[in-house]
């Protein structure tokens, strides 16, 4: 018999199946599905349990107002992306932002990286029409390929996505035990790299380039009274030399996920696939497996908000994920798009604060500002930009606190996102146009975004600030 966890009666890894389920995948092998869920059974598990509390205490910090959350990587990726460069590609981008927001903000950043087991895809419909055929729609390659001969969901790409997350998350630990991370390394945070010839406009060179100026400043000032020189784990300045970096992805597949959930000494459950599960939009019906399958977990989890959720609805769906109101347990990650988060972000906010609830509030302002121009599918970066900066703001109007940011971003210098620094055109999109999901900041303007939350940061401090 299951055994329950605290503050989830009748709650078991399977219980979700008693439960009516969106996004589900069909597959017409169910002996070959059941040998395959055995096998991610008996495999070892990809993160530990001491990993996942250390985030989780992170987070609750976050809630409290004391670190700020970075979260980004890839829309969904592709197994292709366990590669050498593509890894360190976005752990640079990632580690460059973070430095950026912690001189901004004068605070410690948390690492979270869409990677590492983001490879389902959710979709509005099964099937699609190409060509007057009808085909399985692609659903991530740990489901199907998206090569027309290869939309059959095959269970053997479940073990594909376990062996490639696994394979990304021993690189990534390897990589930072490695100094990949340390403030000296010559790849990873120069910022001698960050000539900003990509800054077309000048009065935005003349800022990113006073806040670059500074932070050089500020780092040569620790290396000349010897702050920056390597100490004893656990000390100050061994903080300088590595940084935490946790994975993450969206909790969409549940037989996936139920493999890697296990019991531990402390008679809690931890999905061991994964540092950090999110649900989507599409998949947090109250009374839906997802949740069901949330509710009982010790990770910390987050949940997508927003137009369609109603402000009663976002205080029953925390009452049932987080019913020992456990500081920084739920991360809302509010998606409103730059002309909605006026109407919603408020209400969402009152609603929250009416509880006992310490959430972190964490903006994505890429879900909600989404297009098609001329056929192809983008995102502007002015629209981007002004939904976060309306996030701060509304959070500073409504007595709460802005704790993250969450993006789809990629350290490759793709084009297809319109905007940014590099004033990248509609024209400019088909120049390297890489993604097969939704398209992605790169890394000119993952560095943008970043350059502006130091600016806002520097704002909020100022004196003459009115």
């Amino acid at each position: 018999m299951s055994q329950e966890v605290k503050g989830g009666s009748g709650w078991a890894p399977d219980s979700w199946k008693t439960k009516s389920i969106v996004q589900d995948v069909y597959y017409e092998d169910q002996n070959k599905l059941t040998s395959v869920l055995a096998k991610l059974k008996r495999l070892p598990p990809i993160v530990s349990e001491n990993e996942i509390r250390r985030l989780k205490k992170q987070l609750a910090e976050v809630a409290e107002n004391k670190r700020f959350l970075l979260q980004g990587g890839d829309c969904a990726e592709l197994f292709d992306y366990c590669a050498q460069d593509q890894i360190e590609s976005k752990l640079k981008v990632l580690l460059q932002m973070s430095l950026i927001l912690t001189w901004g903000g004068r605070t410690s950043v948390v690492r979270i990286a869409r990677m590492a087991g983001q490879y389902a895809k959710p979709r509005s419909k099964p099937t699609e029409i190409i060509d007057g055929v009808e085909y399985n729609a692609f659903r991530g390659d740990n489901v199907n390929g998206n090569d027309l001969s290869e939309r059959k969901p095959d269970p053997e790409r479940l073990l594909g996505a376990y062996f490639h997350s696994a394979a990304t998350v021993n690189y990534v630990r390897s990589l930072l035990a490695g100094g990949f991370a340390d403030l000296h390394h010559p790849d990873s945070w120069n910022l001698e790299a960050w000539d900003l010839a990509h800054v077309r406009n000048p009065v935005i060179r003349k800022e990113y380039q006073g806040i670059v100026d500074r932070l050089h400043d500020a780092l040569d000032f620790m290396k000349t009274i010897g702050a920056d020189e390597g100490g004893n784990s656990g000390s100050v300045n061994a903080s300088m030399n590595t940084v935490d970096m946790f994975m993450s992805h969206e909790g969409l597949l549940l037989d996936y996920e139920q493999q890697f959930t296990q019991q531990s000494s402390d008679k809690k459950f931890y999905n061991l696939g994964t540092h950090f599960l999110w649900i989507g939009d599409r998949t947090r019906q109250l009374d839906g497996a997802h949740v069901e399958y949330f509710r009982g977990l010790a990770n910390p989890i987050g949940v997508k908000v927003g137009p369609s959720m109603d402000p009663a609805e976002l205080v029953r769906i925390l009452d049932i994920l987080d019913p020992d109101f456990e500081t920084g347990k739920v991360t809302l990650i509010t998606r409103y798009g730059h002309e909605k988060i006026g109407k919603y972000l408020p209400g969402h906010i009152q609603a929250v604060k009416s509880t006992k609830h310490k959430v972190v509030w964490c903006c994505d302002p890429m879900h909600g500002n989404t297009e098609t121009v001329n056929g192809v599918k983008t995102r502007r970066f002015d629209n981007i930009a002004e939904e976060l900066g309306k996030a701060f703001r509304i959070h500073t109007q409504n007595d709460s606190n802005l704790g993250g940011v969450h993006f789809e971003l990629t350290g490759d210098r793709v084009t297809e996102a319109i905007g940014g620094s590099m004033e990248l055109s509609a024209e400019d999109l088909s120049t390297n146009y890489q993604t097969f999901c939704d398209p992605r900041l790169n890394y000119e303007q993952s560095l943008d975004i970043a350059f502006s939350i130091a600016k806002f940061f520097q704002e909020q401090r100022s004196p003459l600030r009115l």
